[in-house]
């Protein structure tokens, strides 16, 4: 029974918030059906706990039971245009349909009914007409700054009236008609006020949320908003050009071109640098972009979004797009706005005919700016970064050459490693000779580094490698290379696997069985090839009998390698939790990695990743032989 009545909860939801016709009333029937349980016409509203802001819950707040990172409580209130009845439960009753003054009394806005009497607009408001009134709340006339409230009423018949005047438009418009973007002209000097209705119900004019919406009255509607609102006279590129505390601001955007865009028409926000910002930055990067007019024209757009963004539009944190192409991540923390986590913003919602303005203390500097140099430092590969510039490489990574790195994790270091004449040329061929972005990738390609080697990309189901070196992190692209941040130190190809066995002493009974088995040949030719090599002592662990009857069984033993050897080439790092890698001869292999061991028929590898012109070869501490028939495993396709 439970469950059908959640079930039938849950059919509810989803058809109310479907019919509703625009996201505030998708909000509001969400909070309608969370409180109905209370009787008619009662809401579930959330408060923020230590403040008076409530809002109308939707389905995430309403189970994360937190708004912009605080903790709320629920309260159940009569929904918009409903009152109690003694004796009751809920909100049966309408409230009454009297005229706008009457109903500013009773909707939270009796300090405007105060003003609005104050400054003779009365009449008009109790008289015929249709007029939409957003009445600032009882709230937000307190929150008015002293020196701001006094000149306007110390002037009642001008200054007063033509504030709330502002606060009026001549037509009806209810909260279905407050579209996203949509402009009407107030009763003041026809100067627009600006709507912004948000995907998450919010709803604003001139930035101010509205928080009580559609108290109809005989003559019009009331929107209770939280704010006093101020006429917008001016562009976004207005409060660039007479602001002080914006003069580096200033003259990066005049030689970055985007003057006029910043004029005209839009939905613009700004996040505004002040010059406390721009005096943060290391006075060379700072000249090196401010000289740049395309890393200029990239950090000046990666402050500013496509959409006009209120900062009471805002409940958690949001992804939006910029100008310049990437997403910044806008959130909340209590009061304060924030900007990928910091809450760096000190003045908000500076409002213009295009859009909003908000100061930031700390310039943004985003990876298509910055050198290669720049894009490693504070990140997780501090120690490759510092390597690269020991050993000489700095001019390559702070230059306009168009490189691309590969930058080991912290990680991927031993502890205490020092500077050396080899070090130095495998550093060097950890960067390649063009920009590139892993998307472009393909298996098989060849890409050739500065040391003059050729390095080979192969590409798996869940990882993508160069040689034995997985990217393990998204691309950094910056104004002229790009880096990849990569899970090992590179190990380059060292001659064909032949080669690489013949050099490594673990392996000399081993070469010695190629060679009797007659696969030398096959061990030098081009491949690719995976190679699985028992190591002296893996051989050492046969008993004797049994090593010297292989031996001397060329056929055997060829039969016996050829198990231990793949067609194909498979780092580390390909290998996920079920892999099959076909050998020249026998059953499938049946691969798995765990704790960052491969295992072979489950022998474990002892080395992985010896890198070869011609392939890779992976020491094994015993004779693999075939398991039990199994469905475990799936096949490996590559």
């Amino acid at each position: 029974m439970q469950h059908l009545t959640l079930f039938t909860l849950a059919i509810t939801l989803i058809a109310t918030i479907c019919l509703a016709k625009s996201p505030y009333q998708s909000v509001l029937q969400h909070s309608r059906i969370r409180g109905r349980q209370h009787g008619p016409n009662v809401c579930a509203m959330q408060k923020i706990q230590g403040t008076d802001k409530k809002y109308f819950t939707n389905c995430k707040q309403w189970y994360h039971r937190k708004i912009c990172g605080k903790p709320t409580v629920i309260s159940y209130e009569c929904c918009p245009g409903y009152e109690k009845l003694s004796g009751e439960k809920g909100c049966p009753a309408a409230l009454p349909l009297v005229n706008i003054y009457n109903t500013l009394g009773v909707v939270g806005a009796a300090t405007t009914k105060m003003y609005s009497e104050r400054a003779q607009l009365r009449e008009e408001i109790e008289g015929p007409g249709s007029f939409t009134f957003f009445a600032p709340s009882n709230q937000a006339w307190a929150a008015l700054p002293t020196e701001i409230l006094d000149a306007l009423v110390s002037n009642v018949n001008i200054e007063l009236l033509n504030a709330l005047h502002y606060h009026m438009v001549n037509r009806r418009l209810t909260s279905e008609d407050l579209k996203h973007g949509s402009a009407f002209p107030s009763m003041y000097q026809d100067f627009n006020v600006h709507i912004h209705h948000y995907p998450n119900g919010i709803v604003t004019v001139n930035c101010a949320r509205l928080v009580k919406t559609d108290q109809h009255a005989t003559n019009g509607i009331v929107h209770v908003v939280d704010r006093v609102i101020t006429a917008v006279t001016n562009n976004v590129h207005t409060f660039i050009d007479t602001d002080d505390d914006l003069e580096t601001l200033r003259t990066a955007v005049a030689a970055a071109g985007l003057t006029q865009m910043l004029e005209s028409d839009g939905h613009y926000t700004v996040f505004a640098p002040t010059n406390e910002a721009f005096e943060k930055i290391p006075p060379e990067m700072l000249k090196r972009i401010l000289g740049d007019p395309v890393a200029l024209r990239d950090l000046l757009n990666y402050h500013i979004l496509k959409n006009m963004q209120c900062a009471e539009s805002i409940t958690s944190g949001t992804p939006l797009e910029t100008l310049q192409g990437t997403v910044l991540e806008v959130g909340c923390d209590g009061s304060d706005m924030t900007l990928n986590g910091k809450a760096i913003i000190q003045k908000k919602d500076q409002l213009g005919t295009n859009g909003v303005v908000h100061y930031i203390n700390e310039l943004l500097i985003p990876d298509s700016a910055k050198t290669l140099l720049e894009l490693a430092q504070g990140s997780a590969v501090t120690t490759a970064t510092k390597l690269f510039v020991d050993a000489g490489l700095g001019s390559h990574l702070s230059g306009s050459e168009a490189l691309t790195i590969l930058t080991p994790q912290n990680e991927a270091f031993k502890e205490g490693v020092t500077m050396t004449g080899e070090l130095k040329k495998l550093l060097k061929n950890h960067i390649l000779k063009e920009q590139l972005s892993s998307g472009v990738l393909y298996h098989r390609q060849e890409l050739e580094t500065l040391g003059g080697i050729k390095l080979r990309v192969l590409v798996y189901r869940n990882s993508l490698c160069i040689e034995n070196s997985c990217i393990a992190a998204h691309d950094k692209t910056g104004r002229f290379g790009s880096m990849f941040t990569v899970d090992k130190v590179l190990t380059p190809p060292m001659g064909t696997i032949m080669d690489v066995l013949k050099a490594d002493d673990q392996f000399s009974l081993l070469v010695g069985a190629i060679q009797t088995a007659g696969l030398t040949e096959l061990m030098n030719q081009a491949g690719p090839h995976t190679v699985f090599a028992p190591t002296n002592d893996a051989f050492s662990a046969l008993p004797k009998a049994d090593l010297n009857k292989l031996m001397g069984n060329p056929q055997e033993l060829a039969s016996v390698l050829k198990y231990h050897m793949a067609k194909e080439i498979l780092v580390s790092g390909g290998v996920g939790s079920h892999t099959r890698l076909k050998p020249l001869q026998g059953d499938k292999l049946e691969l798995n990695m765990r704790n960052q061991t491969v295992y072979i028929n489950k022998v474990p590898v002892v080395e992985a990743d010896l890198m070869a012109t011609n392939g890779v070869v992976h020491a094994v501490g015993a004779i693999i032989k075939p398991l039990c028939k199994s469905n475990r495993f799936t096949v490996h396709k590559y």
